[in-house]
């Protein structure tokens, strides 16, 4: 039996401090004094709060993006791709180099081969954008991987094969990574994360526990290639995966309908201002289609997860999940009609919403959605209409780091900027609420995270963490 006694826990900002006994993975009691013969660990009054869970990772790209070099400040095509030619002195020689993070929404110029091949020359060059939904290559590039686009600029499923291309690394390399972006993540609070990966990853995620990777809790996501595969193996949404020690649960199934907004390809009712190919977006999953993959995903006993971003992508996702009669989630929720917002809680469907990408997105909505923004990222309006709500990243898109999301959320601001419809705010508790997925209750899992400051007052983005615990043991320790 494993215990740990954490001795001057702060539980709500103003409450005296108790004593936490933690056993064999849960919380075993809480009292204003324990005295037990277990390890002890004095917490000095630091406040304490639930294991934070990010509830939307792309857990490869976030770990292979903190390996590339970054473009997102650029504010041109030609910054970019002079910030590709500044880089190109570490590629090694026949290697890919991989530039992530362009946003070329608001861009005065448009990406093309000609200009990044006058940069980066006969080097293979690839540029991901924020959004991971876009990706730029050279000519060199192009050859390599096939790519067609006569701008060496592709978008959604092209986009998205040319990025599998890119992530072809070792899985000793890849596991690696993972496992150290794993800790900087714990070094955060957090204790688990929805892997929204878009390939089969129950079976890396194994490897990586196997190896010695108990970092987080992962719930792994079932894209609609691999519905028949999870069914053969009896893996319905929420079963832990046998070797999995606990940690690994079979996740939502993933089903993308739509595109994204600084790639103009959320699907949305009006026109983007300025566009003559898909003024609408793009709907990459047709109605009936959708219909279908949800029929299939309740038949597996899979949650559904549909990745709906422009306004008229999420009416017809409410749409599909009332034709089926199953429950499930939205991913992004970007823009909605006032009508649909009062369906989610109608239809039992969660609004999984990344509250940073608001503030990413605030200019570019301003301009290709101009008179709707009051309808963006209406978070408020959700929660009031009996929606649930849950809080994630989409790293690498945003940070994976709760806090950011949390001060988004609340602020709907960032870098010293006024709040973007501030109408739309959360209360620091709803905010956390909708980051955690325990209580500190007895009973309850020992997933906790230790504050060097207060919940309730301290700045949300800069919350100092001094450890985290999953299952009662220390996976950050700063104190």
């Amino acid at each position: 039996m494993s215990a740990l006694l954490l001795r001057g826990a702060r539980l709500a900002s103003g409450a005296e401090p108790v004593d936490l006994l933690l056993r064999d993975g849960r919380i075993a009691a809480i009292a204003p004094r324990i005295d037990e013969a277990v390890e002890t660990v004095d917490l000095d009054g630091r406040h304490v709060v639930p294991g934070l869970w990010d509830a939307h990772v792309h857990a490869n790209q976030w770990a292979l993006a903190l390996r590339r070099f970054e473009v997102g400040a650029a504010e041109s095509a030609a910054e970019a791709a002079a910030i590709a030619a500044r880089h190109l002195p570490r590629a090694e020689p026949g290697q890919t180099l991989v530039g992530y993070g362009f946003r070329d929404g608001l861009w005065p110029d448009a990406p093309s081969r000609e200009l990044l091949d006058a940069a980066t020359g006969a080097h293979p060059v690839v540029l991901v954008s924020g959004d991971l939904h876009a990706a730029w290559a050279n000519s060199a590039a192009c050859a390599r991987y096939g790519v067609a686009a006569p701008t060496g600029l592709v978008r959604e499923e092209q986009a998205f094969a040319l990025v599998r291309e890119l992530d072809a690394v070792d899985d000793a390399v890849l596991d690696r990574w993972v496992g150290e972006a794993a800790l900087v993540a714990a070094a955060r609070g957090v204790v688990g994360v929805v892997d929204m990966e878009m390939r089969w990853s129950r079976d890396a995620w194994l490897r990586r526990i196997a190896g010695g990777q108990r970092t987080l809790r992962v719930e792994a996501a079932v894209y609609p290639q691999d519905i028949a595969r999870a069914t053969a193996l009896r893996l319905p949404s929420g079963a832990l995966v046998d070797g999995g020690e606990g940690l690994l649960a079979v996740g939502a199934a993933k089903i993308i309908t739509d595109g994204s907004l600084n790639t103009r390809t959320a699907f949305c009712a009006d026109p983007y201002a300025g566009l003559d190919a898909d003024p609408h977006g793009l709907l990459t999953v047709p109605h009936e289609q959708l219909v279908e993959h949800l029929r299939l995903a309740q038949r597996a006993g899979l949650r559904p997860a549909v990745h709906a971003i422009g306004d008229r992508a999420n009416t017809l996702a409410l749409d599909a999940f009332a034709a089926v009669g199953i429950r499930g989630s939205i991913e992004h929720a970007q823009l909605l009609a006032p009508e649909d917002v009062p369906r989610f809680a109608e239809l039992g469907v969660v609004a999984s919403v990344q509250p940073e990408h608001a503030m990413d997105d605030r200019d570019v909505a301003e301009h290709y959605w101009a008179g709707r923004t009051e309808r963006a990222f209406p978070l408020r309006d959700l929660l009031d209409a009996g929606a649930a709500i849950v809080l994630g990243s989409d790293a690498p898109v945003a940070p994976l780091d709760p806090w950011v999301a949390m001060d988004a959320a609340v602020t709907r601001s960032r870098d010293g900027r006024g709040a973007w419809h501030g109408e739309q705010s959360l209360t620091r508790a709803e905010a956390l609420g909708a980051s955690v997925r325990s209580s500190i209750a007895v009973g309850e899992p020992a997933d906790l995270a230790v504050l060097d400051a207060d919940p309730g007052a301290h700045p949300l983005r800069t919350m100092p963490v001094a450890a985290t615990l999953l299952e009662g043991r220390f996976t950050h320790r700063a104190l």
